[in-house]
């Protein structure tokens, strides 16, 4: 850790920067974290960690130059060496194509309070109620296994342009496995959240023991395409990676799904025939995120000049059409776009969701109910093809009843294409991807119907 609080780190480099502007991010980040396995508490632990990004901004006859350092700093040697590391970096880089005028502003009114401590305390509730399911599941001649992580990033960010402002980010996760003595069957179940507190576990743990009930009769079922039920957790990874690849500049440059053919973007364009609306927003309950841009580097999403820039909530999707894409100012200026910077949560909403998926699967003829999906690949960026694997528990549902477990496929699908093909959409509900919920915790999503979704080959994946 640093001798030096947060605070302290930022105005010490913004006081040695000798650019023509300069950022300094300082982050705090406080992490607790439970692992168990075979109906045992294995590991625990408790980090913290302090890490410091310099940006220097350096004007010039031939546009603005911007480099970024970023490392953990201990003492105030740690900040000098780190603004001149990025100084000259920036004195030696080539001209930036996003340069933008730095965001200005004053000391927002919490700047002076401390980084947010996350206590080893939060996690002993779960860890008494592991202690209590551990016994009935091995009885039941059952394993559990899973983890959990609560972590808080306290972010502080000050410009030489007079801007200081905090936020403190807690992130929750927690997964849970449930497995036969002899491994031959498995379900997962997972949940994110921003307290520890809001995690339902009872139901988490229900799933896990309907899942594995239903995993006693094994049916083998042919590659092809299926009416398959996609439960929250798989919705949330599709969806995650549609957003990730919703740059406004790819898309105006013709590099993506998103990209309208002859030039521009499909901003406008109708994705589904159900009124489905994909948004975020800082003060979503529950998932609060970032209300301002933090950007420690300029990507093809994100540029070093917003730093600070407000975030407000914004619909990528609404009522099934596409409204925005992540723009940085500089991409909204070539687009003529509106500015909506990348939001660091994500919910999934249809007015007409009012169905649970028990619901679902009570209305289904014949189809395949997921579990959660894994290994997710690219294959195609201009159709965002997508490849992955089916994981811990496909089910075939007959007559509005779980028949039985099938076997895992590999799956070939863009999620937006998939878009055209929901038929009916459930209750939104916290979730956790179950591929990318190491990343983005913060997701809300209904369970959904999709026709013809394509498994491409048996899987023997497990």
């Amino acid at each position: 850790m640093s001798a030096l609080s947060p605070q302290e780190l930022v105005e010490r480099a913004l006081a040695a920067a000798s650019t023509d502007g300069c950022i300094a991010i300082a982050t705090d980040t406080a992490t607790t974290n439970l692992r168990w396995a075979n109906n045992t508490l294995t590991t625990n632990g408790v980090t913290q960690t302090v890490d410091l990004t310099i940006i220097a901004t350096v004007a010039g006859d031939g546009g603005v130059k911007a480099a970024s350092v970023s490392r953990n700093v201990s003492d105030a040697d740690d900040v000098a060496a780190l603004v001149e590391e990025a100084a000259s970096n920036a004195r030696g880089s080539s001209s930036a194509d996003d340069a933008a005028e730095l965001i200005t502003g004053d000391a927002a009114p919490d700047w002076a309070e401390g980084a947010v401590d996350a206590p080893v305390a939060a996690l002993s509730d779960l860890a008494h109620w592991l202690g209590d399911i551990f016994g009935a599941a091995g009885d039941a001649g059952q394993g559990r296994y899973g983890y959990a992580e609560h972590s808080i990033a306290t972010t502080y960010l000050g410009s030489s342009t007079g801007l200081r402002l905090r936020h403190a980010q807690p992130s929750v996760r927690v997964e849970l496995t449930g497995r036969t003595a002899d491994g031959s069957r498995s379900a997962w179940s997972g949940q994110g959240a921003s307290e520890i507190a809001t995690i339902d576990l009872p139901a988490l743990e229900a799933d896990v023991v309907k899942r594995l009930a239903w995993s006693e009769r094994r049916i083998d079922l042919p590659a092809g395409r299926y009416e398959t039920l996609l439960p929250p957790s798989a919705v949330a990874d599709l969806l995650l990676y549609s957003y990730w690849s919703s740059g406004a500049l790819d898309a105006y440059e013709g590099q993506s799904v998103f990209a309208k053919p002859g030039g521009g973007t499909r901003v406008g364009e109708r994705l589904s025939d159900v009124p489905l609306t994909l948004r975020s927003d800082p003060s979503l309950p529950g998932h609060e995120a970032a209300p301002f841009v933090i950007a420690g580097a300029s990507s093809r999403m994100s540029s070093v000049f917003d730093n600070g820039a407000p975030i407000g909530p914004i619909d990528w999707i609404r009522d099934g059409v596409l409204t925005s894409l992540i723009q940085t100012r500089h991409s909204a200026q070539l687009t003529g776009l509106d500015f909506t910077p990348f939001g660091d949560n994500l919910e999934l909403v249809c007015p007409a969701g009012e169905k649970s998926l028990d619901d679902l699967i009570a209305g289904t003829r014949r189809g395949l109910l997921l579990t959660c999906l894994w290994y997710i690949r690219e294959v195609d960026p201009q159709t965002l093809l997508l490849t992955g694997l089916t994981r811990d528990g496909v089910f075939l549902v007959e007559d509005g009843e779980v028949t039985g477990a099938v076997n895992n496929f590999r799956f070939n699908e863009s999620p937006v294409g998939m878009l055209k093909r929901v038929t009916e959409v459930g209750t939104t509900q916290d979730t956790l991807a179950r591929e990318f919920g190491d990343y983005f915790t913060r997701t809300r999503m209904p369970a959904m119907r999709i026709e013809d979704f394509n498994m491409s080959s048996v899987s023997q994946a497990s």
